[in-house]
């Protein structure tokens, strides 16, 4: 197999890696804040997590927007959460094939890194508020499940090279 194939392969199976790692995060945080752990039909698109609201826009944007219903913000919210994190599995396997980082360091600076493009993407659709008009303390949070997930990635894409 190529080298290109394989460094997809194992950007693709780092990528599944660290979504999983970030989402068992998050579901724990949620947990233990005694919050609903499933992603409930929201009452508005603006009440329904940024994944979805995204999904949401891209529709309206196509022309497609009444297809997408508030019934299918579970499914649509978890779909788009597991693609964009694994799609950024492989943007790391990319990188790392030509830098060899170390996964901590490396896993942590590319966290914070997804986590900050998320809010240059969503700032300006209106899905996120910017960071200045977030609680210091959940901004650290949002930083904590990227760094979590920077760190799995970096550490299953170093495991897959064995």
């Amino acid at each position: 197999m190529n080298g290109i194939a394989v460094t997809l392969g194992r950007g693709l199976v780092a990528g599944l890696a660290g979504t999983g790692a970030m989402t068992a995060v998050q579901l724990g945080v949620r947990w233990a804040r005694g919050q609903q752990l499933g992603t409930p039909v929201p009452r508005t698109w603006a009440h329904a997590p940024p994944p979805a609201q995204l999904a949401k826009k891209a529709a309206d944007a196509v022309g497609e927007g009444r297809r997408l219903t508030k019934k299918q913000v579970p499914l649509v919210t978890n779909a788009l959460h597991w693609l964009y994190g694994t799609s950024w599995g492989v943007a790391y396997a990319f990188a790392a094939r030509a830098a060899e980082p170390s996964p901590v360091a490396g896993g942590a600076v590319f966290g914070t890194g997804v986590g900050a493009s998320a809010y240059a993407e969503l700032v300006p659709l209106g899905i996120y508020e910017p960071p200045w008009r977030n609680p210091p303390a959940e901004l650290a949070l949002d930083l904590s499940y990227h760094v979590v997930y920077g760190v799995a990635v970096a550490a299953a894409y170093a495991a897959l090279d064995r």
